[in-house]
């Protein structure tokens, strides 16, 4: 049996329902102030709510076939493991529906990458930055189930947490390869 843990002097603990809140908010920070109370009713009605990119956070769409090809699996908890491993944990959005997944990166690596964007776009990973919005969905929705539109593939540990973009590029030339070993990088 799993007893509390007792912290050490002068170390914060914090619960997971207030690091979800923490990230909640941060996530929804990316809206304007009236927005936000929407984007919160569309969590709680739909489990997922539409954020822009580019300013706090951006995404690289990479399909799910890339992420296959380096698991030789396609068992959702499998992939999902992989991703986290292969991302450091940082934060994966999966789109069950069309087999994709979104690393959240920081919010300029759209422009810092658009010299190997063109090879990537001609696999199917797009960078998506400025002017894209992603579904998001709520930060508890950690399983993949018939009804959802998205869940964390890799859920954010804590506000503001994100990708490592070179361990992004890492994981997305070693699909490539796998996908197609002509494939130089």
């Amino acid at each position: 049996m799993l007893r509390p843990v007792a912290p050490e002097p002068r170390v914060l603990v914090h619960p997971t329902v207030d690091r979800h809140l923490a990230t909640a908010h941060w996530l929804l920070s990316a809206l304007p102030s009236p927005s936000r109370d929407q984007a919160w009713l569309e969590w709680q009605e739909h489990q997922v709510t539409m954020l822009p990119l580019g300013t706090l956070f951006s995404a690289v769409r990479i399909p799910g076939r890339l992420v296959a090809a380096l698991t030789s699996c396609t068992e959702t908890a499998e992939l999902d493991a992989f991703m986290g491993q292969a991302l450091g944990g940082g934060p994966v959005v999966c789109d069950p529906r069309h087999f994709r997944y979104y690393a959240l990166v920081p919010a300029g690596m759209p422009k810092r990458r658009r010299r190997v964007a063109d090879a990537w776009r001609a696999m199917g990973v797009e960078l998506l930055g400025l002017g894209s919005y992603l579904g998001v969905p709520q930060v508890d929705a950690v399983e993949c189930t018939p009804a959802c539109a998205s869940y964390w593939s890799v859920p954010m540990k804590s506000a503001a947490t994100l990708c490592s973009p070179p361990a992004v590029a890492r994981l997305i030339a070693a699909g490539l390869r796998s996908a197609d070993p002509g494939v130089e990088e």
